[in-house]
């Protein structure tokens, strides 16, 4: 195993109760101390809760349900904010402003609206400090500047700093924990159940314990070829995430931005999404860049598509295929997009983050290349009308135009519309 080790010193950082501590910091309040939950109450009482205070979970309340869950004696003395998403997305960027001040834009890989991984590897020497102190100073930073509680977890790889803050640092008094690899037998192996660990769902909980693994230890412990058998690429990398092992980099996350390398387009979504509000996600995205490579008069020929699954499943997965002939057709890039999404999603778990690029690019060729599936009548029609949005757009906003599914609930592009380089206009 240990040929499989690197050494990075990573550190993740989650933002605690994220919603419910921005809602205290706002009000001048303690979240420790506060009972809030961040629900519309004027919706009645099946509105979702979309965040509590620990103060609030410590006497009984779920972090996540309706407002009808809540504990029947605290509902008078509770006090019920109305979510405010900018305010949310405000903070964050604050939040990354701050990690930016420690380390460059490659080493920070941002994992969702309230949880980050950084790469101080290059800068422990420049701050004379450990990746612990450099973790304790950065953490000290944000409760300070933004009156925001944080956990923290530190190790080799983002693995272990994400299991870490998890499962031990969020749990101490100072809310920060540091693992190696010379702990993985004595604290990762005895968990159970096998949902605990990060990348494992319930499903595949379900198939491990039919084949008698019930703890992380008998699956590190496990064939790992019989793993790789049964469930693929997926088995064989909860196998070495078993025993601690996790060779990715933070500065492979990033979709690339390189001039003519590739045209990428991902968000962090505000809440749980599952099929088929997420075709709705997957849809937008798929049509902004195919807008974008019109724009540019470009085609592309590999597609790439990640999924981040919410912290409470954790994992996703990540897959490019190519196309048969370099395309910026929306119909065949979102076909593409639906094929691999398909054929890898575990439809019990809850995504919160999605991205998509094009690569392979090339300059739009005049000959229309088809294959023998193709419509020709049916992509010269929306050639035809997709330019006619893109000259709409263009000249009175990219909201002028949307397709319908843009006034669903599940929708996210007419807000992500109204921002400028993530800055709202």
């Amino acid at each position: 195993m240990k040929k499989y080790q690197t050494h990075r010193n990573i550190i993740c950082i989650d933002l605690k109760s994220f919603y419910a501590s921005v809602e205290c910091a706002l009000r001048g309040l303690d979240p420790f101390k506060t009972m809030l939950v961040v629900a519309d109450k004027s919706r009645g009482d099946g509105s979702i809760c979309l965040a509590t205070t620990p103060y609030l979970k410590e006497l009984g309340a779920p972090s996540r349900g309706r407002i009808f869950e809540l504990p029947e004696h605290l509902k008078e003395d509770i006090i019920y904010a109305k979510p405010r998403m900018k305010k949310y997305l405000e903070y964050t960027m604050k939040i990354v402003e701050i990690y930016l001040s420690f380390i460059s834009d490659e080493d920070l890989y941002v994992y969702s609206i309230d949880e980050a991984f950084l790469d101080v590897t290059n800068y422990l020497t420049y701050y004379k400090m450990s990746d612990f102190e450099l973790a304790e100073k950065i953490c000290k930073t944000i409760e300070e500047k933004l009156s925001l509680p944080v956990s923290c977890g530190v190790g080799p790889n983002m693995l272990l700093a994400k299991l870490a803050m998890d499962l031990e640092g969020k749990h101490l008094e100072h809310s920060i924990a540091k693992w190696t690899y010379d702990d993985v037998k004595e604290k990762l192996w005895p968990i159970q159940p096998l949902s605990k660990m990060w990348g494992i769902g319930r499903r595949m909980e379900r198939n491990f314990n039919l084949m008698g693994i019930r703890t992380i230890g008998d699956l590190a412990n496990y064939d790992v070829i019989e793993l790789k058998r049964r469930f693929g690429v997926i088995g064989e990398e909860l196998y070495y995430h078993a025993n601690g092992i996790d060779m990715s980099m933070i500065q492979d996350k990033y979709l690339l931005r390189s001039k003519n390398k590739s045209f990428g387009n991902s968000q962090v979504l505000f809440k749980d999404y599952y099929v088929p509000d997420i075709y709705t996600i997957i849809m937008e995205m798929a049509d902004e860049i195919s807008r974008r490579l019109r724009m540019a008069k470009k085609q592309g020929k590999t597609l790439h598509i990640g999924i981040g699954y919410s912290k409470d499943f954790g994992g996703g997965f990540s897959r490019q295929r190519s196309f048969e002939y370099p395309t910026n057709s929306f119909t065949t890039i979102y076909k593409m997009c639906l094929s691999i999404f398909d054929s890898l999603y575990d439809k019990e778990s809850a995504i919160r983050s999605v991205s998509i690029s094009i690569s392979g690019l090339s300059n739009i060729s005049n000959v229309l290349q088809l294959s023998m599936f193709d419509d020709y009548d049916e992509m010269k029609r929306e050639e035809k009308l997709l330019s006619m949005i893109d000259k709409i757009k263009l000249a009175h906003g990219k909201n002028s135009v949307n397709r319908g599914s843009s006034l669903t609930k599940a929708s996210t592009i007419r807000e992500r519309n109204k921002f400028i380089g993530g800055h709202h206009e």
